[in-house]
């Protein structure tokens, strides 16, 4: 999954030391690409995925002695991954979707339409305002 138009936010942290390094593991690298695919997709187990790993496996990474600026990092990256996917659920509502008629001549039109089952999905699903934004 790609998400069109989202800056790579850079998060600085000190990975999960480990006693073994493999090659199919998780490097250094690959922590680093995970909480960068963590950010832009707001899941998990997508952004696992993405690096070729598992969630599972992550989630075991996190547990580990000396992941806690791992965790922190994935802790901000989840919350802007979040958000980031809020917004584009958001705009893809509000721009609605096309409906097109076709005639039994052959005519058609075109009629847009907000997709007003996606917005209320996306404000009840909406990722809570941390408590400094809070009302």
């Amino acid at each position: 999954m790609t998400v069109p138009d989202s800056p790579q936010i850079i998060i600085p942290f000190t990975p999960v030391p480990l006693a073994r390094q493999r090659h199919d593991g998780w490097t250094r690298r690959t922590q680093q690409r995970f909480i960068d695919a963590l950010g832009a997709l707001g899941s998990v187990g997508q952004a696992a995925r993405a690096v070729g790993m598992t969630r599972a496996s992550a989630y075991r990474l996190r547990a580990r002695p000396g992941a806690d600026s791992f965790a922190a990092a994935w802790d901000q990256a989840l919350d802007i991954g979040r958000a980031r996917m809020f917004d584009v659920a958001m705009t893809r509502a509000l721009d609605g979707h096309t409906t097109i008629r076709i005639t039994r001549g052959g005519a058609f039109t075109l009629e847009p339409g907000v997709a007003r089952h996606l917005v209320a999905a996306a404000i009840r699903d909406a990722p809570p305002l941390p408590a400094s934004k809070a009302p």
